[in-house]
């Protein structure tokens, strides 16, 4: 046997045990034919609960060590079994221990330096490929530093979740144990309702005869016999009994009435506070529920995910520096990418491992470790729950065993009860009996009438069909004497005639009183029937009733028998009118007989009370409701088939919807990453292009040696200057959108080159001469491609080169008036100054401009980063969509396996059953076939041979076990069939033998007869003979009545012999008094000691004891001596002195002296 802790579900074969204590759970690889006691050694081994402590569970079954699990149906699906350790269920046992948690700690790692790991770019002379290792060993530092964490983390975790799995444990447990106690209280308590409901029927009857005692008495004695039945010694009906004897019986009853009463009363206090503490057992449970414990920790989930995603952004950051350190060893990095650029992009990635990937580790392990230390908090509580409210449980099934046991004592007083009252219903019986008697003596009067009357009818009704018959007759012959000779027809016999009939009745109830329906009142009256009372209404009549049925049915049966009416009478008939025959008279009678039967039917209800019982009414209730039910409930089952059904197929639906969107995403993806290839690519060129012209042109600036000159060409350039960081940042956030879409490592040189000459050649190219201008036309062009898709227009860049525009006309008229002189030549300067002004605000509502579209670019820039989000969530979910359809993929490929492989196996089944049926058909053809034994024996012999003919070699081992079977069978058969016919021929033999010795035998009888009869008489000469020596059993002993009221037998050698206390009222109940003497023949002979006396308080009582002191006090007066049976020395002898109780038996024709009056 293997075990395996565990939380899957049990397969057939696995057996999971759990420890109520603790909640640990143990899956056993085992089969039916496991003992329960070689399960319970292994947890022994495994969980240190001492066998002899375990208390195995299974539902409410408790399993026995010796048997067999398959005894319980074990092992099966959905049946879990809890052990209990007893030794924890004891009111002193020691509270379980806390739990201890053993998380292994994991050093810190040490970062190495360069001295421990020397690497070959450490020798470098260039500082950024020196800084490379450096970087890698950092960063390897940082990685395992957050796998530590993330180990502890888990481990914490995994603890977590353990003590989630036992607490549920735990919560079955308690409900295992609840459910047990639960039926045991169950059965108790039914058993005490139905108790107390015949103790209160009884009560209710004892309490009324006692109540109307001396009322019963007055109406006996009130009540006069009829003159007939007067005596010396009878004058009414109080005569019939002792009244004496029945005062001291009615006292006797009373005492223990009462006495009876207060015991119930105790019993019924005790039960009270039995059910309280049952009650306040079943209301409690345990402080915090498992649901929210296991619910925190679903949340805390989180934390492990974000740990798992820093591990892998931390891995990814290793690859990627060690990848940067293989390329410069193995000089293969790209000529964009230096090492001081991939030094410069290691920094940020360092400060983000230092600063925000380690700390937020640290912080996520710390929320676990506060998690653990809430669930071995709720553990440790748990535990304390579990011990005391086991402990609870133990207390309660030890407090309900005491009352299990109190039931059969107080049921056999409750006998005893009845026993003892039964006198007093006696009392309460006489006057109803004695109504009832007259009333039967009327209706039996009535009845003699009705039958005489019913006789003479009768012998009317054949008078009258005999005279019909000889007119028919007489008719008859005179219409065929004038074809026939009258001797013909005598000698055909045509001329008899029928007799008369004579109906004769023998005298019968010939000593019946001479008393009518109306002498009843007078003699009986009717309150002698008495009111019953309410106990005794729901009592069963069925004695009584049945008897005054019976009275009742008896005169309607000549009604039954002869119809009064008349149509039994043939038509034209006359009654002939005979004294007491007539159809009034015979009514009269009749009723008069009904009355008398419903008298005594009245008078004739018992007082014994029988208790209800579940009628075939209420049964026929249940099985209805329970049959709706049952119907109710496969509806539902089948309602529900059908929803699971109707959700897989939405399921399903649901999953090819995913299957397209996440194609339409992957679609939408692909084409923006082309559209992002289009930008860099356009991006590229129109940087080249830019370059190119201002490589081939200059700028002529420096041709104008005037200062005014220079004043706007430096605000002209500081707008461009401008203009160029926007372009700049325009360009990086185009980078990034690169980057982010799968080309970071692509991109890194473009992105980290110097931008700002891409306005700069427009600048330029605006200054050129004028047969430039075609080519500055094509720059527009191409700046207004780039800008277009983010939303700006070429008319800003334009507007910059509208700037430059004096400029040029400046140089070109200061070349072409260099002649002028010098008054036109200031007239000229108030020209060009006025003109610069007015550039002047041209370039302030440019710069304006430029603004304004810098304020576009953040607004743009914010809808970059927000689609970049959505882009980046549509990624995560379309990963999500991808791995839930994959499991859906799986799951339905598992269940579409599932669904072949038991289709198969019913197609096997069901072959194999079609197969077996046919087989079973020719079986019973030959079972039934005619003939007899033999044809049976030669049927089966061919049905073998047949099968044996037809075997093949890969039939199924079920057929090949049926074959083998009629084989065998039919070797039995005819093998039986050839004893039978030996034992036929024996069977003769025997019989003729048989005949002999029986006649031996009777021979044999008699002489045995007559032996045992002078055995007997010679065994019973020697038995009467008194035994005076050594008393034994069989033996006739004489007690006699010594002083203290006890029988002491008459003995020469031996002392202490007493009569017992059954023996006493087995004699005395059949005297008026108590004898002086008695002789019995001994038939069990007890041997005691006397002991000291006990102390006042005892925890238990016998249940003979408790018997004896619920009925002592009622045969105080009876009986002379203590039954009660709890005093340790009823004889007053010495402590330490031996005494014998002897029991004897009546002898027949024994006389018992009584005591000689004073």
């Amino acid at each position: 046997m293997s075990s395996s802790v565990t939380e899957v579900a049990v397969h057939e074969g696995k057996l999971l045990v759990h420890i109520a204590e603790n909640g640990r759970s143990f899956e056993l690889d085992c089969n039916g034919n496991t003992a329960v006691g070689e399960v319970m050694e292994f947890i022994q081994s495994v969980s240190g609960v001492n066998f002899n402590d375990q208390l195995v569970l299974c539902l409410d079954t408790k399993l026995e060590p010796q048997r067999l699990l398959s005894s319980y149906n074990l092992p099966s699906d959905g049946r879990e079994v809890f052990i209990f350790n007893k030794a924890r269920l004891h009111t002193n046992s020691l509270p379980p221990p806390p739990e201890q948690v053993d998380i292994v700690e994991i050093t810190d790692p040490a970062m190495l330096s360069s001295s421990d790991d020397h690497h070959p770019l450490d020798d470098a002379s260039d500082p950024a490929l020196k800084a490379l290792p450096s970087y890698e060993r950092r960063f390897r530092y940082h990685y395992n530093c957050g796998n530590t964490i993330y180990r502890q983390t888990q481990a914490k975790n995994e603890i977590c979740w353990r003590f989630s799995r036992e607490q549920k444990v735990q919560e079955r447990a308690l409900e295992v144990a609840r459910s047990n106690l639960e039926q045991y209280y169950r059965v108790i308590n039914q058993n005490y309702l139905e108790f107390m409901k015949r103790y209160l029927q009884q009560q209710r009857v004892h309490s009324d005869l006692l109540a109307n005692f001396e009322r019963d008495l007055d109406r006996l004695r009130s009540i006069k016999l009829h003159p007939q039945l007067l005596t010396p010694t009878r004058k009414c009906l109080l005569d019939f009994v002792k009244e004496d004897h029945l005062r001291k019986m009615a006292e006797n009853c009373s005492n223990s009435h009462r006495q009876f009463e207060n015991r119930v009363s105790q019993f019924k206090q005790m039960f009270q506070e039995m059910k309280g503490k049952v009650d306040d057992l079943f209301s409690s449970r345990a402080s915090l529920p498992v649901r929210n414990l296991e619910q925190r920790i679903k949340e805390h989930q989180r934390y492990i995910n974000e740990e798992k995603s820093i591990m892998q952004s931390l891995s990814k950051d290793v690859n990627t520096v060690k990848k940067l350190v293989d390329d410069c060893l193995s000089c293969q990095l790209s000529s964009s990418l230096r090492p001081h650029d991939a030094v410069s992009a290691l920094g940020p990635m360092y400060d983000v491992h230092d600063k925000n990937h380690l700390p937020k580790m640290q912080a996520c392990d710390k929320s676990i470790h506060m998690l653990l230390e809430l669930c071995k908090k709720n553990k440790n509580e748990m535990n304390s729950f579990v011990h005391s409210y086991m402990q609870r449980i133990t207390y309660i099934s030890y407090f309900i065993k005491d009352i299990k046991l109190q039931f059969p004592v107080f049921k056999e007083a409750m006998a005893r009860q009845e026993d003892l009252f039964m006198g007093l219903k006696v009392v309460r019986g006489i006057g109803p009996a004695y109504r009832a008697c007259l009333a039967e003596v009327v209706r039996r009067k009535a009845s003699g009438k009705l039958y005489m009357g019913m006789a003479g009818q009768l012998a009317e009704r054949l008078a009258t069909k005999r005279d019909a018959e000889v007119r028919r007759r007489e008719e008859f012959s005179k219409a065929q004497s004038s074809y026939l000779p009258r001797e013909v027809l005598y000698s055909m016999g045509l001329y008899d005639m029928p007799n008369q009939c004579d109906v004769n009745i023998m005298p019968f109830d010939a000593g019946l009183l001479d008393i009518d329906i109306s002498d009843l009142d007078r003699y009986a009256p009717e309150y002698l029937a008495g009111g019953l009372s309410r106990g005794e209404k729901h009592g069963n009549m069925k004695g009584s009733f049945s008897m005054s049925n019976d009275s009742l049915n008896s005169a309607e049966s000549f009604s039954t028998e002869f119809p009064q009416s008349s149509e039994d009478f043939p038509e034209g008939s006359e009654l002939v009118e005979i004294a007491g025959t007539s159809k009034t008279e015979v009514e009269n009678v009749r009723l008069k007989a009904d009355l008398a039967s419903a008298i005594a039917t009245i008078c004739s209800l018992r007082h014994d009370i029988e208790f209800e019982s579940l009628n075939e009414n209420s049964r026929d209730m249940l099985l209805k409701t329970a049959s709706e039910k049952t119907a109710e409930a496969l509806h539902q089952k089948d309602e529900y088939h059908k929803h699971l059904e109707s959700v897989l197929r939405e399921k399903q639906l649901q999953c090819s919807s995913y299957e397209k969107r996440i194609q339409e995403l992957e679609q939408k993806l692909s084409d923006r990453y082309s559209l992002e290839q289009k930008l860099s690519t356009g991006k590229d060129a129109f940087e080249y292009e830019n370059s190119a012209g201002a490589r081939a042109e200059g700028c002529k600036l420096d041709t104008i040696g005037s200062g005014e000159v220079h004043m706007p060409c430096t605000s002209a350039a500081d707008s461009m200057d401008e203009v160029s960081c926007i372009s700049n940042s325009l360009n990086t956030k185009l980078g990034i959108f690169t980057r982010q879409s799968g080309k970071a490592r692509e991109g890194v040189d473009e992105n980290m080159m110097d931008s700002s000459g891409l306005l700069q050649t427009h600048l330029d190219s605006s200054m050129q001469e004028p047969h430039r201008e075609e080519l500055h036309v094509i720059d527009n062009d191409e700046k207004d491609k780039m800008l277009g898709p983010l939303g700006m227009s070429s008319t800003n860049s334009c507007a910059a080169e509208s700037m430059h525009e004096p400029l040029n006309v400046l140089s070109r008229d200061a070349v072409a008036e260099a002649g002028l002189n010098a008054n036109e030549y200031n007239d000229l300067v108030l020209e060009l100054r006025s003109a610069l002004a007015d550039k002047s605000n041209l370039v302030n509502e440019t710069e304006d401009r430029l603004k304004a579209v810098m304020d576009e670019l953040v607004v743009l820039r914010r809808e970059l980063e927000a689609r970049q989000k959505l882009l980046d969530e549509s990624q995560m979910n379309c990963a999500h969509l991808e791995n839930c359809l994959h499991e859906a993929r799986e799951e339905a490929q598992t269940h579409l396996c599932a669904a072949d492989r038991r289709a198969s196996e019913y197609n096997a089944l069901r072959a194999s059953a079609v197969k077996m049926g046919g087989l079973f058909e020719r079986l019973r053809t030959c079972v039934y076939v005619s003939g007899g034994v033999p044809a049976f024996a030669n049927s089966l012999r061919a049905l073998a041979q047949s099968l044996a003919n037809s075997a093949i070699e890969n039939e199924d081992e079920g057929t090949a076990n049926f074959r083998k079977c009629i084989r065998v069978l039919a070797d039995r058969v005819g093998f039986l069939s050839k004893h039978h016919e030996e034992l036929l021929d024996k069977i003769k033999k025997i019989e003729a033998a048989n005949e002999q010795l029986r006649k031996e035998l009777e021979e044999k009888e008699e002489q045995v007869k007559t032996l045992y009869k002078k055995h007997q008489l010679e065994k019973q000469a020697n038995k009467e003979k008194i035994s005076f020596g050594r008393l034994e059993v069989h033996e006739i002993a004489a007690f006699v009545l010594n002083s203290a009221g006890h029988y002491e037998a008459i003995n020469r050698n031996c002392l202490n012999y007493y009569l017992s206390a059954e023996s006493v009222a087995l004699f005395v109940d059949h005297l008026p008094s108590q004898p002086s003497y008695i002789v019995g023949l001994i038939v069990h002979i007890e041997r005691q000691i006397v002991k000291p006396l006990p102390s006042p308080h005892r925890p238990e009582h016998s249940r003979a004891d408790l018997v004896d002191q619920l009925t002592s006090d009622a045969e105080t007066d009876r009986l002379a001596l203590n039954v009660s049976g709890s005093t340790a020395n009823p004889y007053g002898l010495p402590v330490g002195c031996e005494y014998f109780v002897v029991t004897v038996a009546m002898l027949p024709d024994t006389a018992i002296h009584s005591a000689p009056t004073s």
